[in-house]
This record gives structure tokens, C-alpha cells and sequence, in this order.
């Protein structure tokens, strides 16, 4: 077999699911308007309806409250689906382009088309936000899906899989469930766009499946986001802002800060701060860990950190860990080297902004950067200096609520952006289209050309 063909894909259990959204794609019933709206409308009542189904299952799944799974999961995608249908007729419609002299008469523009069949990996930290919110996009863009929810949310999974249906056109939404071997299964498959949210290794793994078919790609990843606190920051709110943020889900939030860098004259009382304000924010999340294993690998970091150790105390019964500060941890370590993803918070002091500039640039590009300070000066070189997914400056994830900025990463911390446009425009084809008249038709258009000609058309196509 040369390198430019593939194997055929044998028949699997997803394989008919597959084919069915597919027919519903060719048969161009997604493509209207009204059916896209229609299908908005239906994923804004099952949210609302299903409510009490999704914030039990997701305690069940992850501890978490029926509150702060409005706050984190509900409430978002409820914006998402609001915006979307405020906007979308205006989405929709063709965008006029200018022509040249050399082009013209005529008419150019461009025209956005459904991808067709979309695959949407979801992920378990957020399991309706980072299934549903995608889906969003999608259907607004005019295309069929297939929903793989995460198994490690298996409750969750199940509710969505049950009640969704109920809601979207059954022959252009399909749910399926299962472990890892059915995510490979439907990666074997041709898509006309694939999104992933996971970690950097299985998105890797996802883009490399997904290229055999030249199938686009969306990876949504995580890295370790740095929060900088500058000398001159507000350190008792930077601190509060903190904890607050990482204690959200446990810290299982994977544009939660990772670490933090501080100047070290204000190390100290920054310090300070987060040991009262860290424990207090995790009081008032029920989160735990999702599994023994993820328990395991926290507990393992936090032991081989190498930096000095508050909190942490761990029960494996409930699956939880209290939250555990780390000041100057060995950089070498686990805990520096890997996403945290769990409620533990290195402190990394250094010098100066520069210091903290040249930190982040020293390792891969993180999905978020977060910074505090009141000079606007250390925020330019900040901002200029320093590359990410996206950018917070005296708060921390509420970039992700903001419907028209781009959410993605850069580098290792993901590829491709959503929310919003950003995220109709990932699952649409900008189609470019000119149109020109028949007449005039002129003769001197065509070859050969006389020397006059050929000198206009020099000085047209310049």
C-alpha cells in the first residue's frame, strides 16, 4: 500500500450511527435557518427542563453542588445557546468582498457552509459545558453530530445520552456512550470535524488519528496556566481571586491558575493571604478528585514536589484533598512539569516582571495567563511579551464567559478556538463564490494579446 492511500475501515458498532447522521446531512434538511434554530431552541428547553437530572448527575459523578453546577455548567451554555440565537441570521448571511479592477464586473463573496458530520469528544471536568457548548456551535453552523461524552462522568453521560434526543432532531444528533475503545473506534472514522477536550497526550493522539483522514481538528488542551502577582498588585483581592479560582472543582479546571509567580518583596504577604483564603474558598466546594487513580497521581506530586508543604490532607474515602500550597518546589518536578489539575498551588518566586516573562517563555504556552497589577506598564509587557490561549489581568476565568472572545490555546495548550462567531466560523466553510456577468464578453479578454493589451493587463494586474 502506497503512503498516500488507507486501509478501508471495517464495519464497527459506531459505523451505522455514523452513516445515519450523515444521510440526514446529504439530505440537506440542517441547512435552513428555521431547522437551526429550531434545534437551538430545543437544546436551550432540555437544559432547562433537564436541570435537576443533569445537576444530580453531575454530584453523583463529581460531588459537586446543584449550584455550582449552574454557576459552572448550566448557566454558560444557557448564555452560549441565548447569544447564538441572537445572533445567528446575522451569521448566516453571505459576506460581500471587494473586487479588483482586474476582476471586474462582477460580484464576489463568501458564503458559510456546514462542514457536515462533526465528531465532539467531551471531557468529564465540566461534563455538559464541554459536551453541549460545542454542540452549540455546530448546530448553528448547519451540521449533524455524533456526542461522545466522557465515561469517567459516566451519570452525566447517561443523562445527555437519555434526555437529548428528546430535544434535537434525533437523525442528526446521535450520543454515544463507552470507555477509551470507543472513542479509537470513532476516530478510525472519517469526520468533517473533529473537537476534543482532554488533556495534551490523548489530544496529540486525537490530531495524529484524525490527520489519516485529513479531518480538521479543534483541541481544546490545558497546560499549566501561571498566575504572575506583580509587586505593586492588591495582593489581600489577588490572593482571594486566587483561591477562589483554583478552588472551583476541586481545581479540576483546565484554565484554573497552575502556579503562581511572585515578585519576592511581596512574597511573604501573598503567602499569607493564601493560606486563609485557600481553605476557606474549599469549604464552600463539595468537589472531589473523580477517581482513585487521579487521587493517586495528586498525592504522589504533592509528596515529590521537593518545596514546602501546607495542607493536603487527604481522605480516600471521600476521594478528597484539602488544599495544599507548595512554595519553591523543585521546578523539575512532576508538579512542575504537568498540569496539576487538583487543588494544589505552587508559589515560584522571582526578581522582577522580567523574571516572571522569562519563566513562561521557558516552557510550553499555557491556555491561560493571568496577571495582577495596577501599572499599566508591567501590563504591556506582559501582554506583549508573553504568549497564550487567552489573557485575564486582575481576575481569573471570567474571560470564559465573555461570549465574543475566542476560547482555545496555543501550542501545547490546544488548537482552534470556539464560543460565540469563533465558534460558528470553526464549524462552517467559508465558501468563496464570484459571479460575473456573460455580457460583455470581449474578444481581447482571450489570447493572443497585442502588445496594448498585454500592457493594460500589466498595469490591471499590477
Amino acid at each position: 500500500m502506497s503512503v498516500t492511500e488507507i486501509a478501508p475501515v471495517a464495519a464497527s458498532p459506531v459505523h451505522e450511527d455514523v452513516e445515519a447522521v450523515r444521510a440526514t446531512f446529504r439530505s440537506g434538511r440542517t441547512r435552513p435557518l428555521a431547522w437551526r434554530i429550531a434545534q437551538l431552541h430545543g437544546l436551550l428547553r432540555f437544559v432547562d427542563e433537564c436541570e435537576a437530572d443533569i445537576a444530580a448527575a453531575i454530584e453523583s459523578d463529581l460531588g459537586r453542588s446543584p449550584m455550582a453546577t449552574f454557576m459552572a455548567d448550566v448557566g454558560p451554555v444557557r448564555h452560549e445557546i441565548r447569544h447564538t440565537l441572537a445572533k445567528l441570521p446575522r451569521w448566516v448571511k453571505p459576506t460581500s468582498v471587494r473586487i479588483s479592477a482586474a476582476t471586474a464586473p462582477g460580484k464576489a463573496f463568501t458564503v458559510p457552509e456546514p462542514k457536515g458530520v462533526v465528531l465532539i469528544l467531551g471531557t468529564w471536568n465540566f461534563p455538559l459545558l464541554l459536551t453541549i457548548q460545542p454542540l452549540v456551535s455546530a448546530l448553528a453552523a448547519g451540521n449533524t453530530a455524533i456526542i461522545k461524552p466522557s465515561d469517567l462522568a459516566d451519570a452525566t453521560g447517561r443523562v445527555i445520552a437519555e434526555k437529548l434526543p428528546r430535544y434535537v432532531d434525533p437523525g442528526a444528533v446521535r450520543v454515544i456512550l463507552g470507555d477509551g475503545t470507543v472513542n479509537r473506534e470513532l476516530l478510525k472514522l472519517p469526520f468533517d470535524h473533529t473537537f476534543f477536550t482532554g488533556s495534551t497526550v490523548v489530544g496529540r493522539a486525537v490530531m495524529e488519528a484524525s490527520a489519516k483522514h485529513l479531518t480538521p481538528v479543534t483541541l481544546e488542551l490545558g497546560g499549566k496556566s501561571p498566575a504572575v502577582v506583580a509587586a505593586d498588585a492588591d495582593i489581600e483581592v489577588a490572593a482571594r481571586r486566587i483561591a477562589w479560582a483554583k478552588s472551583i472543582n476541586a481545581g479540576q479546571t483546565c484554565i484554573a491558575p497552575d502556579y503562581v509567580i511572585v515578585e519576592e518583596a511581596v512574597r511573604p504577604r501573598l503567602v499569607e493571604h493564601l493560606l486563609r483564603e485557600l481553605p476557606a474558598h474549599a469549604a464552600n466546594d463539595s468537589t472531589h478528585i473523580v477517581n482513585r487513580r487521579h487521587l493517586d497521581r495528586l498525592v504522589g506530586a504533592l509528596q515529590a514536589s521537593g518545596g514546602e508543604i501546607s495542607g493536603g490532607a487527604v481522605d480516600y474515602g471521600k476521594l478528597s484533598l484539602a488544599p495544599a500550597l507548595v512554595t519553591d518546589p523543585d521546578l523539575d518536578s512532576e508538579l512542575m512539569r504537568e498540569e496539576i489539575f487538583g487543588p494544589i498551588l505552587p508559589v515560584i518566586s522571582v526578581a522582577s516582571i522580567a523574571d516572571a516573562v522569562d519563566f513562561i517563555n521557558d516552557r510550553p504556552k499555557p491556555l491561560a495567563l493571568y496577571l495582577f497589577t495596577e501599572s499599566s506598564a508591567v501590563e504591556k509587557v506582559v501582554v506583549e511579551q508573553t504568549s497564550s490561549g487567552a489573557m485575564g489581568i486582575n481576575h481569573l476565568l471570567y474571560q470564559l464567559l465573555v461570549p465574543e472572545l475566542p476560547f482555545g490555546g496555543v501550542g501545547d495548550s490546544g488548537l482552534g478556538r470556539y464560543h460565540g462567531k469563533h465558534g460558528f466560523d470553526t464549524f462552517s466553510h467559508q465558501k468563496a463564490v464570484l459571479r460575473k456577468p456573460s455580457r460583455p464578453d470581449l474578444a481581447l479578454a482571450y489570447p493572443p494579446y497585442s502588445a496594448g493589451v498585454a500592457a493594460m493587463m500589466r498595469r490591471l494586474m499590477g
